[in-house]
């Protein structure tokens, strides 16, 4: 008998994760792997941070916070959404999660059911679809563009609109891609979306990884109405190399949706970890330089990368704009997705992940989230495993 219901039993486990296990696995067997696997930044978490966690434990905060987490550390979240992206909330319409996935994850099942579509611009996060279906909701993929730097177009998304469309996902700075929207981008789809009160899940947890002149833009801070519609989420994960530290965060202008996500985490995690959270509110209440010095340092791997995979005619890529990721079109070798990283991992040992994983089976992603040493030695090896085929 099949105990798994059928819904969850389609799931498939992260690749991104996967890619990462068989890489330390190969390291750990002695083998020099070039890894551009990661999601998370190479840098330490900051000394002041680590303190605060310490010095809390030292003064015994170990016990429950409420479900949406620390009074304080929600306060100085409005005062960041304040600060950053010209966003007014109160406590209360903040939860405070375990990790910025958790939080798309309790956004998209507070909201989402059977029969509800979520519209999902491709290449994606590759957890989003999978979030959608363990609520019981579609995802519909809007398959964008290389020549429109993978961003969805207002027509793309005004195309891929049924009736039962609930929610549309918009990630800025994006992973896999790096995309990030301009103003007038976000202010033309969110015309759209508030034409058919549509909701928005707004993933912004590279916001401070933008590199030029780019800007980041809140959709939420464009207008009361799409402030009302959407539902920000953010963390420490990148911002602060807080990885491990598990702590995202969602805000919502409608307080139903905050009771709801609100009651979800109080029947299945509750909180997350007390001592992190004083972490948390740590990073935001001390020396933000830490996030400059970190931007340039990705700033100058990105432009080391760009480089170099102009020099390659056989394949091609997108400037990133955000975050820390490369994702580089191979569909001109004529080999898919992931037997080009499974021999590119065996015979270079060279390390990155599928597009597949993001719905880009023409395509890898690399993360320069790793010192510049390992991507000199990891991009030679990689120039000549691409030359030779």
């Amino acid at each position: 008998m099949d105990f798994v219901t059928p819904h969850i039993s389609t799931l498939a486990p992260s690749i991104t994760l996967a890619v990462t296990s068989q890489a330390a696995k190969m390291k750990k067997e002695g083998i020099d792997v070039c890894s551009f696997g990661a999601g998370e930044p190479d840098m330490d978490t900051p000394a002041h941070i680590k303190e605060a966690c310490i010095k809390a434990l030292a003064e015994g905060k170990t016990k429950y916070t409420a479900s949406a987490g620390l009074l304080e550390l929600r306060e100085a979240i409005c005062a960041k959404l304040a600060a950053d992206n010209q966003l007014q909330y109160t406590p209360d319409l903040l939860s405070v999660n375990c990790g910025a996935k958790h939080s798309c994850f309790n956004a998209i099942l507070a909201t989402c059911g059977p029969g509800d579509e979520v519209v999902i611009p491709s290449p994606y996060w590759t957890s989003y679809p999978d979030m959608v279906r363990i609520a019981g909701a579609i995802p519909v993929m809007v398959q964008t563009k290389q020549e429109n730097g993978w961003k969805m177009t207002p027509e793309e998304f005004e195309a891929a609109m049924t009736p039962s469309t609930k929610m549309v996902i918009l990630n800025s700075p994006s992973n896999p891609t790096g995309a990030v929207y301009t103003r007038e981008e976000l202010e033309q789809i969110g015309e759209i979306a508030a034409s058919e009160d549509i909701l928005i899940l707004s993933d912004e947890i590279y916001e401070k990884l933008v590199y030029e002149d780019t800007e980041h833009v809140s959709i939420a801070s464009l207008s009361r109405e799409l402030k009302e519609l959407t539902i920000v989420v953010n963390g420490f994960s990148k911002a602060y190399s807080m990885t491990g530290w598990r702590i995202g965060y969602t805000a919502t202008a409608n307080k139903k949706i905050a009771e709801a996500i609100d009651t979800i985490q109080s029947h299945t995690t509750s909180a997350p970890a007390t001592f992190a959270q004083y972490g948390a509110l740590a990073a935001l209440q001390g020396d933000q330089n830490i996030i400059e010095d970190m931007r340039q340092e990705f700033d100058l791997r990105r432009g080391y990368m760009m480089r170099r995979f102009q020099t390659l005619t056989n394949l091609s890529v997108v400037e990133p704009k955000g975050a820390f990721y490369f994702l580089v079109n191979i569909g001109r070798m004529g080999i898919k997705s992931v037997n080009f990283a499974e021999k590119l991992l065996s015979r270079s040992h060279v390390a990155v992940v599928p597009g597949i994983a993001f719905g880009a089976d023409d395509t890898i992603r690399f993360s320069y989230a790793c010192s510049l040493d390992v991507i000199k030695k990891g991009l030679d090896r990689f120039e000549e495993f691409v030359r030779s085929h």
